[in-house]
């Protein structure tokens, strides 16, 4: 398929050379990051058990998930949550298989209360949430797709799509998702107990200076008074700090919860350490994209990945792909500084085909341009004929969305 490549090599200044770069991570806690390891645990736990029971991965897309944020009234050394969040979980799925009925709505709940139990650990998941299961039989097209994958023996893309990845991440990328996986750890919450997991970090670089702008839900019972919220406040930043430092020599300014007013009494404060518990709602898609970021400077797709079934949907494989490809492209090249991949399908073709594959390489010798040329062919159709393995690596959790690098080393 050497006609689908389009390989150019060109010297473009890589993100740090620019004199402005704007990166946001949305934290695990954040209403968007809930909604999609919401929509991607159901469609996990729906793979398995078509594993089981059916001897395979069956058709399913449930990537559509909306959280409507509940009441609560926060307050020093412990409030309450009046109203629980609604989780809306909803897409298609094989409810029936060889005489097999998919237990869909019993599914999801377990899948929601699991998550939420695992990784908000001031979230009660038996009483902060009520789960609606929207769930419903796939339509006949997409299901025939399946149907005649299984025949074939071969993986159909069920939909025209396009995947976007880079390699390497920039220093104020890597510092984003630091500063955000520091603050949630079990270090920094045994050092401040009051530190929720809804965190959002937007970097901002101007030239050679960074700022910091964090949003963290503090937890109402771990502090006594105002005097301690602020006290806490000025702990994160500092934490943060501490973070940065680990990734980036420039100069960084850290700014927590900046919309506060402390004389007013308006804080960022919270029973669960999720603003999802009282008027910050959600939706599956509009949070980071595969490699755990938001970066408008970077090519990106708005395509949701979560809830998406690893199999045949492209929406979900081509940016996984796009991502593992530069990845490899940058490590396998010397004279690589960076790399960027695109795939564009077409709905039942081949999903190891896509109609484009367009790479764009940075630095290198002009005088090797045909050769490098070669090699990163070479290299991503390698990545290609690796599709039909990143259903069991995501099932078995050896890879896995919003993180970066993508797959365990």
């Amino acid at each position: 398929m050497p006609d689908r490549f389009d390989v150019r090599v060109a010297d473009a200044p890589p993100p740090e050379e620019r004199s402005v770069e704007v990166v946001e991570r949305k934290g695990l806690g954040h209403p968007d990051s809930i909604c999609d390891a919401l929509a991607e645990e159901l469609s996990l736990d729906l793979c398995r058990f078509y594993l089981e029971h059916g001897g395979a991965i069956l058709h399913h897309n449930v990537d559509k998930a909306l959280l409507v944020a509940g009441r609560s009234a926060p307050r020093f050394e412990g409030g309450q949550v009046l109203e629980p969040m609604q989780v809306m979980l909803a897409g298609r799925a094989t409810t029936a298989f060889r005489g097999v009925e998919t237990p869909v709505a019993e599914l999801a709940n377990t899948a929601v209360r699991r998550w939420l139990g695992e990784h908000l650990h001031a979230f009660d998941p038996l009483n902060h949430v009520n789960i609606q299961c929207l769930v419903r039989p796939g339509s006949s097209e997409l299901v025939g797709l399946f149907d005649e994958e299984r025949k074939s023996h071969r993986a159909l893309s069920n939909d025209t799509s396009c995947g976007v990845g880079y390699a390497p991440l920039s220093e104020v990328e890597r510092l984003a998702l630091a500063v955000e996986a520091h603050l949630r750890s079990a270090e920094a919450r045994a050092r401040e107990p009051a530190l929720g997991e809804d965190i959002k970090v937007m970097a901002v670089r101007r030239d050679d200076a960074v700022r910091l702008t964090i949003s963290c839900a503090m937890i109402d019972s771990a502090l006594a008074d105002l005097a301690a919220y602020g006290r806490a406040r000025d702990h994160a930043a500092q934490l943060a700090h501490e973070a940065a430092g680990k990734v980036t020599s420039l100069p960084v300014s850290v700014e927590v919860n900046a919309a506060d007013d402390l004389a007013a009494g308006r804080i960022f404060l919270t029973v669960t350490g999720t603003s999802a518990e009282s008027g910050d709602d959600g939706q599956a898609g509009r949070g980071n994209r595969v490699n755990g970021l938001i970066t408008p400077g970077r090519a990106m797709t708005i395509e949701s990945v979560a809830g998406k079934n690893p199999v045949t949907h492209v929406g979900k494989l081509y940016n996984l792909t796009a991502g593992l490809a530069a990845e490899r492209l940058v490590e396998a090249l010397p004279d690589v500084r960076a790399a960027a991949c695109r795939l564009v399908s077409q709905i039942g073709s081949p999903i190891e085909e896509p109609q484009l594959v367009e790479i764009r390489l940075s630095g290198g010798d002009p005088g090797r341009d045909p050769e490098l040329a070669a090699e990163a062919t070479r290299i991503v159709r390698d990545e290609l004929a690796l599709l039909p393995q990143l259903a069991d690596d995501l099932v078995r959790g050896r890879l896995k969305l919003d993180r970066w690098p993508l797959r365990d080393r």
